[in-house]
């Protein structure tokens, strides 16, 4: 089993994150590959396959609450799920083929409401920003 799926509840074909790389209390480092067998792809008139903006948020926030419960280690089994998002930009596209990084910025930690910020890279180049809030069920 993959060490990501001991952190989190999504599976395939709802998991977006492939590994996390490192966490610290302020950070965490995360990545995802999109393969040409990812199911939610858009195809843009060029006829390029672009990973929906959306599923890059989803992302982080896969990220973020990995991280942060890789980060507590602890048997808390509590979900979170997604309550807001806030300061979003999208500068760039993620395509098929590639793989992103994120690195999420933990704004707020507390037993009912994580609060993070992140930054999705595609090619060294920023594709999305945003800030979330996820609280727990």
């Amino acid at each position: 089993m993959k060490e990501i799926e001991t952190l989190i509840p999504h599976r395939y074909p709802f998991l977006f994150v492939d590994e996390i790389i490192s966490v610290d209390e302020h950070e965490i480092i995360g990545v995802k590959s999109f393969d040409d067998s990812f199911a939610f792809f858009q195809e843009t008139s060029a006829g390029q396959k672009i990973v929906p903006s959306m599923i890059l948020i989803e992302a982080m926030a896969q990220c973020g609450g990995a991280g942060v419960k890789k980060l507590n280690d602890s048997e808390d089994d509590a979900l979170y799920g997604l309550a807001s998002i806030e300061n979003t930009q999208f500068h760039d596209t993620v395509q098929a083929g590639n793989t992103i990084k994120m690195i999420i910025r933990n704004i707020k930690i507390s037993n009912k409401i994580i609060k993070q910020s992140g930054t999705v890279y595609c090619k060294d180049k920023i594709a999305v920003e945003a800030t979330w809030m996820c609280a727990k069920f």
